[in-house]
């Protein structure tokens, strides 16, 4: 199994992201990027603006790729100009839609099932760079459905695709 790292995660009250992009993003809530996020089955990470949403329920949690953040664009972009939740090193998530996935960071296994891509939008040339929005088409990260109830902490990280139950 390849070594998988969550390297940011963050949990925010608040979106930044409303209205046009030209009128840019509204402040960043202090303490946004945090070492650690409660997870709970079927409502996202205790504190998030997604937190038991109905209409997020089956997309409270987003995960992308480091290795698809737009560093060419800018070298400091990270889950703040992002705008997802987990942030992993050493896995295609974006690979995985359709999919449950197991997340282990040392306190046991957070369970996700992989619904949808998380397609970027226009914020993402107005607060990355110009080309920002394009260059994360297809790799913009997944929105996700927390299974199971558990933390997740930054660092290093068991990952593994679930296999399906068998039927009946």
């Amino acid at each position: 199994m390849p070594a998988v790292e969550v390297v940011q995660l963050l949990v925010s009250p608040v979106h930044r992201y409303m209205g046009r992009p030209s009128d840019g993003p509204s402040p960043a809530h202090d303490g946004e990027l945090v070492a650690r996020a409660e997870v709970r089955a079927n409502l996202g990470l205790v504190g998030d603006r997604y937190y038991a949403r109905p209409a997020h329920r089956d997309a409270a949690v987003t995960l992308m790729a480091a290795e698809n953040l737009p560093v060419d664009i800018d070298p400091d972009v990270d889950l703040r100009q992002a705008r997802r939740n987990v942030l992993l090193r050493g896995v295609d998530i974006d690979a995985l839609v359709g999919e449950t996935v197991s997340l282990d960071t040392g306190a046991g296994p957070v369970l996700l099932a992989v619904r949808r891509p998380a397609r970027p939008c226009a914020w993402m040339d107005a607060v990355i760079g110009p080309g920002a929005q394009r260059a994360l088409r297809g790799k913009g990260g997944v929105r996700c459905t927390p299974l199971t109830d558990g933390v997740l902490t930054v660092g290093p990280a068991e990952f593994e695709v679930v296999p399906p139950s068998p039927p009946g």
